[in-house]
């Protein structure tokens, strides 16, 4: 008896089999008027599938439906905020539902100061949805409380305070432009501190132990960013040698953060005005960061603002 060749002890694809492929999933959220929708319509713009104040109870349906689409919805942005009110109770189970699946997801948290709140309101001449009777102060005071937790698990934190729409753009951009993920993402902020810390920062530098160029008249009137100010502020004894021992702390930061699934940081380095050592140390700091492979944005928040 002859063998038969045939195909039937082969897998076969029938209409039930389903190719699977979990979508890449970003959670925005944050305060009410801290830039949620800009956010949201710049990932639309860079191709994400964007759902706006969907219930949190329904994000592993969505998750579930992407991975169904035969790779047409590969990337979901959903912005979630208090607008769900009792919904935004569920949404811890809700992650930690993903998390059991094994989704990858990420929390992008947009953040400002209650003084820029409570300006965008008023412009607007809108109350805030938490505050009832109240005033809106009483109701970003609510929503802080509310939102106090997924603050602090988000990946990534952008403080809007002093950022227009354009600038919330382009950092958004650095952040989810199209490509291979990035093992780690860094932001370099120099600021001064007479304007105030940056709440959105994971590490603070301070530079003011070296000498102020603002002092030297032939220097005042440059920034940071000339090779004039660089080269006295690196030409000052510690300066060149704490760039160098911040640089390999940094490296074992990093590490601890890739294994920990952080893919974001902000490093904010200050002076007092942020118009000179601050600047030219983010700028070397930023450029020591690009040399070792991490993917990094430089933002002068105080530059030229006094």
């Amino acid at each position: 008896m002859s063998e038969q060749i045939s195909g039937a002890d082969e897998p076969t694809a029938t209409a039930d089999d389903e190719v699977l492929t979990t979508p890449e999933l970003v959670i925005i959220s944050g305060m009410s008027g801290a830039g949620r929708s800009t956010a949201a319509k710049c990932l639309e713009d860079l191709g994400w599938f964007v759902v706006d104040n969907l219930p949190p109870a329904l994000i592993p349906t969505m998750v579930d439906l992407g991975a169904r689409s035969q790779g047409n919805v590969a990337r979901i942005a959903v912005v979630v905020d208090v607008r769900g009110r009792g919904f935004f109770d569920s949404l811890r189970q809700s992650l930690t539902d993903l998390d059991a699946k094994g989704v990858t997801r990420r929390v992008v948290f947009l953040e400002a100061s209650d003084n820029a709140l409570v300006q965008r309101f008023e412009s607007v001449r809108r109350p805030h949805p938490l505050q009832g009777d109240g005033r809106i102060v009483d109701g970003i005071a609510a929503e802080r409380d509310l939102l106090r937790e997924l603050r602090g698990d988000a990946d990534l934190v952008i403080d809007t305070s002093n950022l227009n729409v354009h600038e919330l753009r382009a950092k958004m951009d650095a952040q989810f432009t199209a490509g291979a993920e990035p093992g780690l993402r860094a932001t370099v902020m120099s600021f001064g501190y007479k304007y105030g810390l940056p709440v959105d920062a994971d590490h603070v530098v301070d530079c003011r132990f070296l000498p102020n160029p603002h002092w030297v008249p032939e220097l005042r009137p440059f920034t940071g960013t000339s090779e004039e100010v660089a080269g006295y502020v690196f030409d000052q004894p510690g300066a060149k040698e704490f760039l160098d021992r911040y640089a390999e702390l940094l490296q074992l930061v990093a590490a601890g953060y890739r294994r920990e699934g952080k893919r974001y940081v902000t490093i904010a380095v200050g002076c007092t005005g942020g118009k000179h050592r601050s600047v030219a140390m983010s700028e070397r700091l930023a450029r020591r960061l690009s040399a070792e492979g991490v993917e990094t944005v430089v933002v002068h928040r105080d530059m030229g603002r006094e």
